[in-house]
C-alpha cells in the first residue's frame, strides 16, 4: 500500500514540474496556447487544460511538445531545468564542479523517469493488443 501511495505521489509531482517547465519553456520561447495546440492538432482549450493538469499529459503528447518546444523530453521532465548559476570572479559561487554534478544526478533520475514512461507506455500497447485493440 505504502509503495502504490509513493507512486501516486511520485507521479503527481513529476506530473506538476513538467507542466510547469513545459509553460516556462513555452513561454520563454514567446508561444502561445493557439500555437502549441494547432501544432498539437488539438483545440486551443485542450491545450489550457493540459497544462493546467485538467487533463491527463500522455507520453505521445509529451514526446510531442518537446519536439515543438525544440527541447529534450528530459529537459521537460527535470525538475530543475531553469535554474541558472551566475558566478562572478570575486563571488565564493558554485563552482563548475558542483554544477556538474547537479547536472549527472538530475540527468541520473530522468533517464530513470524516461525508462519508466516508456516502460508504462509499452504496457499500454500490450494491454491494447490483449483486449483486441488496435
Amino acid at each position: 500500500m505504502f509503495i502504490i501511495a509513493f507512486e501516486k505521489k511520485l507521479k503527481h509531482i513529476v506530473i506538476e514540474n513538467t507542466l510547469e517547465n513545459i509553460k516556462k519553456i513555452r513561454l520563454r520561447k514567446g508561444f502561445s496556447h493557439e500555437y502549441l495546440a494547432h501544432k498539437l492538432d488539438i483545440s486551443q482549450v485542450a491545450y489550457s487544460k493540459l497544462e493546467k493538469n485538467e487533463t491527463k499529459l500522455n507520453v505521445e503528447r509529451l514526446f510531442k511538445i518537446a519536439e515543438i518546444l525544440e527541447t529534450s523530453v528530459g529537459d521537460l521532465l527535470s525538475e530543475n531545468n531553469n535554474t541558472v548559476y551566475n558566478q562572478d570572479i570575486k563571488d565564493n559561487g558554485m563552482s563548475h564542479q558542483q554544477i556538474q554534478n547537479l547536472y549527472e544526478e538530475n540527468k541520473g533520475k530522468t533517464e530513470k523517469i524516461i525508462s519508466l514512461y516508456e516502460a508504462r507506455l509499452k504496457d499500454k500497447e500490450s494491454l491494447i493488443t490483449a483486449l483486441g485493440g488496435n
